[in-house]
C-alpha cells in the first residue's frame, strides 16, 4: 500500500513537538512615573519617594517561528541585579522545548541554587517563565486564561494608583471620581502615616464620597500588632473590602491574630518570593484575601501552585500589581477574585485592557495578548541577546 502523505494537522503537531528555544532576548527598561509618589514606608523614613520602575523583559523565540514575551520588575532596588542573573542563567533555555516549562523552571533555579530560590533569584526567572507561558498560549492560539481554564471572562478590578499618601486629599478624591468614571469596581487607598487620626480623617472623606461603593486600605506593613488591633477596630465602621498589609510582610502568626480577632478581612502576600510563604499563610488562616505576584513568587509555574493552595483552603485572590498577566491567572480562579488596576506600566505595551462594570475584561488574544511599544525600546538601559549556539551578546 502506497504511504499517505501526513496531514496538515498532524505535521502541525509534529512540528509543534520537535520544536526548541532558539534565541533569549532580555532587556532592562526603566519607566519613570509622572511624579514621585509615597506610601506609608516613606513617611515613616523607611524608603525614599519612588520615581521609576525597572523592568526586565525577556523575550523567547523558537525554531518555528513562535515568540514569547514575559516580564518582571523592582522598585526603588534591584533591578540590575534581576538583569545580570538572567543573563546568566538565560544560556541554559537553548535547545529546550519550551512546552517543558515546569523542568526548565527547575533547571532555571537549580542554574542559580547558590543564590536561592526566592528573592531576587525567583523574579529574574519568573520574566523568562512568563513569556515561556505566554508562548505556549501563542502556539495553542488561547489566551492565557483560556489555556489554563478560565472560570470568567472578566474580572472585579479595583483602583490603587490614583490614593497614595503624596497625593492630597482633594486629588485623591478626584482621581476617585475618575475611576468610578472609568468603569472601576472598587478603590483603594494608603494609609499608615505616623498620626493615625490623619489616616482616618482621610478614609472619612473618601468613604463620604464613594458612599457604599468598595473601599480597600493599605497600611505597607508600618503597624505594629497594638496599632493594627486598635486601628482595624476603628476602621471596622468604615466597611472595607479588606485592610492590606497592617504587619510586617513576614509576621504571617501576626496577620492571623488580626484576621482572627477583626471583622473587616485581612489581606497580604505580595511581598512574598516563594510558595512555601504562601503556604504558611494559608496554613495559619493568616489571610482572608491573598495576594501573590507572579512576578515576585517566580513566575506563573509556582503561582499557580498558590492558587491550588487558595481554592482547596477556600481563600479569596487578589494578586498584586502585574494586571497585564493577573488578569489572566485571577479570571482561573475557582473563588472569585479580585485584580488590581495600575496605569503605571501601560506605556511599555500597545495593548490596553478594557474595563467595563466594575471588570477587567480578559484579553481574547493569543497569549498574554501584549506586545513590547516602541517607548519602552527607547527606555532601555541594557540588553543582551542569546543566540542558537548558547553565545551571549551583549545589544546595548
Amino acid at each position: 500500500m502506497t504511504a499517505q502523505p501526513e496531514s496538515t494537522g498532524a505535521a502541525a503537531r509534529h512540528r509543534a513537538a520537535a520544536d526548541r528555544i532558539s534565541e533569549v532576548a532580555l532587556s532592562r527598561v526603566d519607566l519613570p512615573l509622572a511624579a514621585p509618589i509615597s506610601d506609608a514606608k516613606v513617611l515613616t523614613g523607611r524608603q525614599k519617594p519612588l520615581t521609576s520602575v525597572s523592568m526586565l523583559f525577556a523575550e523567547i523565540r523558537t525554531e518555528e517561528g513562535y515568540e514569547g514575551v514575559g516580564y518582571t520588575y523592582s522598585k526603588r532596588a534591584g533591578g540590575p541585579g534581576q538583569y545580570a542573573h538572567a543573563r546568566e542563567i538565560a544560556p541554559e533555555l537553548i535547545g529546550e522545548d519550551p512546552s517543558d516549562i515546569q523542568r526548565i523552571w527547575t533547571k532555571l533555579v537549580w542554574a542559580g541554587a547558590s543564590v536561592g530560590r526566592s528573592g531576587l533569584a525567583a523574579q529574574a526567572v519568573a520574566a523568562i517563565d512568563i513569556a515561556l507561558w505566554d508562548l505556549k498560549a501563542k502556539r495553542a492560539g488561547l489566551p492565557l486564561a483560556k489555556l489554563l481554564g478560565a472560570h470568567r471572562d472578566a474580572v472585579d478590578c479595583y483602583n490603587t494608583s490614583g490614593g497614595f499618601l503624596s497625593t492630597p486629599l482633594d486629588q485623591v478624591l478626584e482621581n476617585t471620581r475618575a475611576a468610578r468614571a472609568s468603569g472601576i469596581g472598587g478603590i483603594k487607598i494608603k494609609v499608615g502615616q505616623p498620626d493615625t487620626r490623619a489616616d482616618l480623617a482621610r478614609l472619612a472623606a473618601v468613604r463620604a464620597e464613594l458612599g457604599d461603593f468598595p473601599l480597600m486600605v493599605d497600611a505597607n506593613q508600618q503597624w505594629n500588632r497594638g496599632t493594627a488591633i486598635r486601628m482595624g477596630r476603628a476602621l471596622e465602621e468604615f466597611d472595607l473590602v479588606w485592610i492590606e498589609e497592617p504587619l510586617d510582610a513576614y509576621d504571617a502568626a501576626g496577620h492571623a491574630a488580626l484576621a482572627a480577632e477583626l471583622a473587616t478581612p485581612i489581606a497580604t502576600g505580595e511581598m512574598l518570593t516563594s510558595v512555601f510563604e504562601h503556604a504558611e499563610l494559608i496554613r495559619l488562616g493568616a489571610a482572608d484575601f491573598l495576594q501573590p505576584d507572579a512576578a515576585r513568587v517566580g513566575g506563573i509555574t509556582p503561582f499557580v501552585k498558590i492558587m491550588a493552595l487558595g481554592q482547596h483552603a477556600g481563600v479569596r485572590l487578589a494578586p498584586h500589581f502585574a494586571m497585564e498577566i493577573h488578569v489572566h491567572l485571577a479570571a482561573a480562579y475557582e473563588i472569585d477574585p479580585w485584580v488590581e488596576h495600575f496605569d503605571w506600566l501601560q506605556p511599555l505595551f500597545e495593548e490596553r485592557l478594557e474595563i467595563a462594570d466594575g471588570r477587567m475584561l480578559v484579553p481574547d488574544r493569543p497569549g498574554l495578548g501584549f506586545t513590547i511599544s516602541d517607548q519602552a525600546r527607547a527606555w532601555t538601559d541594557q540588553s543582551a541577546r542569546v543566540d542558537a549556539a548558547g553565545h551571549t551578546t551583549d545589544t546595548r
